[in-house]
């Protein structure tokens, strides 16, 4: 019995006037999502009541593992996910390349990712950044050390001790978009020193040649660092010992490999996969097949696209990452599992990410879940189908239920 889970990052959401009240998913012919609709359909609370609403809470809780018992902050899952090991008394931090401008005297942030930049781009960016003896002299009082990557997203580290009860606060900058950013900056422990690494950060980058580069081809700059989601070293049980099967998981961020990592699970790295509407959709699929194949008994593919494309405010690409996520995954999937045996799917959204607000929400989304043995007659996979099916209220529970197993 092979078993399989499928996350569409941010795919589900709320109504939408210009879809005529509709969600995307219900606006949608979705045939292969109808297919897996067949066997059982329904809503997940996958992220718990009183749970910041994110895909680090939510992954976690599809994954088993209970964000309110477990959960001590999204950097420390990214960390793990770029082989980044916290020591005792170490607190990370998830530190974004963003695009901000200045309006008015004030500078607001029109991107969370740098206007999705990655590649050669973001590593040198970061690199010239920690090489300028501004910033690198405010990092050396912060104690913060930066892991570079060659996306938006990189690890930041600050030395311990940092005492047990300090408390960081600090905002997700995908929530506060075409905000002024003074609004935003960090308060609770080390708000001036974080605050003074943005501010430098913006000194040294918004002039930088590679931001002249991308303004002058009508993309946005990135030009300001956003540290975000301090957390501290976590554990998470063994996921083979926890269900009994073993696993690989497939996806272009960080934040999911860190996972993955702490569960015990593999996460090889796919060419051309990215959080972008271009992903290699073709290749997660590949990769997922191989490792059912070489004998594993789950493989999860995880999308990022229908997310960003929300974040992004692009209706019509949070349409075509949905469109993909049918024809270019499950189709696949339908198409060569039958070749490995039986099988099981199981296609949901993390969390809702809604179109009206470009930021998460915690309420529940519809889930589907597909069984070889009994198909059933195809049906749809949306919001108000979902609503008639079954209703999960912990979501930490549906693992076991995809994976007949008691966790």
């Amino acid at each position: 019995m092979k078993y399989v889970l499928v996350i569409g990052d941010g795919m589900s959401d709320d109504s939408i006037e210009a879809l005529g009240g509709k969600t995307p998913l219900e606006a949608l012919t979705l045939p292969n999502f109808g297919v897996l609709a067949g066997s059982e359909t329904g809503t997940c609370r996958t992220v718990p009541e009183g749970v910041p609403a994110g895909s680090d809470t939510a992954i976690l809780n599809i994954f088993g593992y209970d964000p309110r018992l477990c959960y001590t902050g999204r950097s420390v899952l990214e960390a793990a996910g770029v082989g980044v090991t916290l020591r005792p008394g170490e607190v990370s931090m998830r530190v974004n390349l963003c695009a901000v401008e200045e309006i008015g005297g004030q500078l607001v942030i029109h991107s969370h990712n740098g206007s999705g930049i990655e590649g050669d781009e973001a590593e040198t960016l970061m690199r010239d950044l920690l090489a300028d003896e501004r910033f690198a002299a405010v990092a050396e009082r912060a104690g913060l050390t930066i892991h570079v990557s060659r996306t938006f997203r990189h690890i930041g580290v600050f030395a311990g001790p940092v005492p047990e009860d300090a408390v960081f606060h600090t905002t997700e900058p995908h929530n506060v978009l075409e905000q002024p950013v003074a609004r935003h900056f960090p308060t609770g422990a080390m708000a001036e020193e974080i605050t003074a690494l943005m501010r430098v950060s913006y000194e040294v980058l918004r002039s930088h040649p590679v931001n002249q580069a991308r303004e002058a081809r009508g993309l946005l700059p990135a030009n300001m660092i956003w540290p975000w989601g301090a957390g501290r070293a976590m554990l998470l049980p063994d996921f083979t010992k926890k269900y009994g099967r073993r696993g690989t998981v497939i996806s272009a961020v960080p934040l999911v490999w860190g996972i993955a990592e702490l569960a015990g699970l593999k996460h090889p790295l796919v060419e051309g996969a990215t959080g972008e509407l271009d992903t290699n959709y073709t290749g997660k699929v590949e990769a997922a097949l191989a490792a059912l194949k070489a004998g594993d008994d789950f493989a999860a593919i995880h999308v990022e696209a229908p997310d960003e494309m929300t974040h992004a405010g692009d209706l019509p690409a949070k349409l075509e990452a949905i469109r993909r996520l049918d024809a270019q995954v499950i189709a696949p999937l339908l198409e060569r599992l039958p070749a490995l045996g039986d099988f099981r799917i199981l296609l949901l959204s993390d969390h809702k990410t809604l179109m009206a607000t470009r930021t998460h929400d915690g309420k529940p989304v519809p889930y589907a879940i597909y069984d070889s043995r009994c198909p059933g007659r195809p049906s749809r996979l949306d919001e108000a189908t979902a609503a008639r099916g079954r209703w999960m209220p912990e979501g930490c529970a549906i693992m076991g239920r995809l994976l007949e197993a008691n966790a």
